[in-house]
């Protein structure tokens, strides 16, 4: 098996100061060593946050992004900084989610991408955002986000 090649990366092995929003935030890729083998990598971000862009109130959310690599993988520490970027960004939770997946997809090319996020109530209304580029290809196992969808009191 050979070491990924993790030459260029400006992050990773370093301190780096976390990015204030999400323009600013540095994703980085490294190239996948199973070139041609169709495998799902899935992130789980369970403490997202972000700004309601009226109130400024924070927003929670639990986001599972699950794609199929075609030559490139998101380098991790990247992705974490990327995503703690919205901490202080006022966006609504449709433009947050579709922002981070078009992303993805803009960095990775990948063979399929798909992001679930699962928003806590505000206002007494949970909002949930899903998208994916397309159907998955054929043969990949592609496990449930395990993410039960909310249930209040009733």
């Amino acid at each position: 098996m050979s070491k990924t090649d993790v030459s260029g990366l400006s992050q990773l092995g370093q301190a780096v100061v976390s990015p204030t929003n999400p323009e600013e935030a540095v994703l980085e890729r490294v190239p996948s060593n199973h070139a041609g083998t169709d495998f799902v990598v899935r992130f789980t971000a369970p403490e997202f946050t972000s700004l309601c862009p009226m109130t400024g109130q924070p927003d929670f959310a639990h986001i599972v992004i699950d794609y199929v690599p075609d030559g490139w993988l998101v380098e991790s520490k990247s992705l974490k900084l990327y995503l703690h970027s919205f901490r202080n960004h006022g966006a609504f939770h449709e433009d947050c989610t579709i922002g981070i997946a078009k992303r993805l997809v803009d960095l990775l090319a990948p063979k399929w991408l798909r992001i679930g996020a699962y928003w806590y109530p505000r206002g007494g209304i949970p909002i949930d955002v899903f998208w994916q580029t397309g159907a998955p290809p054929e043969g990949v196992w592609l496990p449930d986000q395990g993410v039960q969808p909310y249930r209040g009191r009733g």
